[in-house]
């Protein structure tokens, strides 16, 4: 709770500074607060039926709002909105998480069924991010149950996170040789190239401050135009939008809440597969929005919130405390 409430001083401090609008990052430190502690409340009563709960809405909101964010579809390799892709990935772990609480095994098949078939919402609904997003995390959630040690299985999901950050930020700071770049762009439309070397030039302009919240789209030059990107004001990259809006401090900040949440699933009483199946989901939303604008939803940073309460919760039956 201080490092949220530091999250959200520091936001209040650039805003003041730059005359900027911290209302989003306000609403997003509430939004995962709020899922944080419904999370470890459910948990710890519900431990399978929570989550499979969670499981099912997370899978059905994409079926009744195809698109989490209004407008276009973003260009490759996200599909859909990000948000839409992230959602998907959050409720597989949410899902995988009940399966490895259950006792029965008829219940843990089930679950993992409907892991299954969130991972095909997603090609229903023609978001190849989230399908891909999905897969990845039901099979991390598989092979948990054969991971030895939690430390281990902690450390490679930090920097399964890390390498996609530094690499969207070397690209943004045009530091890789021609050739790496140019592999490396092709992934991503000019109008994305564009929005991500603003935020780096931004970042450098005032490395301690930022520009302040919300105010990226005033100083942008590349604009997010062309390539069916939403006007929304924002870079599409979590963290090139800390450095760019909020300074130095506002990424240690990001980067923060990331490692707490990995350090309380490196502690947490639940089994080792559980708290590696959501350590894969939140590991999933990071990549995620490390290329894209996945956080700048209420709906995702609180089902971030939610699967993180769920998988640090202490069952009051213990770790299998339903059927």
């Amino acid at each position: 709770m201080i490092l949220l409430g530091a999250c959200a001083a520091w936001s209040l401090i650039t805003a003041a500074a730059h005359e900027g609008r911290p209302e989003g990052v306000l609403l997003a430190v509430l939004a995962l607060a709020a899922g944080h502690a419904a999370g470890r409340i459910s948990g710890s009563l519900l431990p399978v039926a929570a989550p499979a709960a969670g499981a099912v809405a997370g899978a059905a909101l994409p079926l009744v709002m195809p698109d989490l964010s209004p407008g276009a579809r973003y260009a490759v390799p996200l599909g859909h909105a990000g948000a839409t892709a992230a959602v998907l990935a959050l409720a597989t772990g949410a899902a995988c998480c009940a399966a490895w609480s259950a006792r029965r095994p008829a219940t843990r098949a089930l679950l993992r069924l409907l892991a299954a078939g969130i991972a095909l919402t997603g090609a229903v609904t023609g978001s190849a991010a989230g399908c891909a997003a999905s897969a990845a995390v039901l099979l991390c959630s598989l092979a948990a149950g054969a991971m030895p040690y939690r430390g281990a299985g902690v450390a490679g999901l930090a920097l399964a996170a890390a390498v996609p950050v530094a690499a969207v930020w070397t690209v943004a700071a045009d530091a890789l040789p021609a050739g790496f770049t140019d592999a490396l762009s092709g992934r991503f439309t000019a109008s994305r190239l564009g929005l991500w070397r603003d935020a780096a030039r931004l970042a450098g302009r005032d490395t301690l401050l930022g520009v302040g919240p919300g105010r990226f789209a005033e100083f942008t030059a590349a604009g997010p135009r062309g390539a069916g990107l939403l006007a929304d004001g924002r870079p599409h990259s979590a963290p090139l939008q800390q450095a760019a809006e909020q300074g130095l401090i506002g990424v240690l900040l990001l980067v923060a809440v990331h490692g707490w949440i990995l350090h309380a699933l490196w502690r947490s009483p639940r089994s080792t597969p559980v708290a590696l199946t959501a350590g894969a989901a939140l590991t999933a939303l990071a990549v995620l929005a490390a290329v894209g604008n996945a956080l700048s939803f209420a709906t995702v940073t609180a089902g971030a919130g939610l699967l993180a309460g769920w998988a640090t919760a202490r069952p009051w039956a213990g770790d299998g405390g339903e059927p």
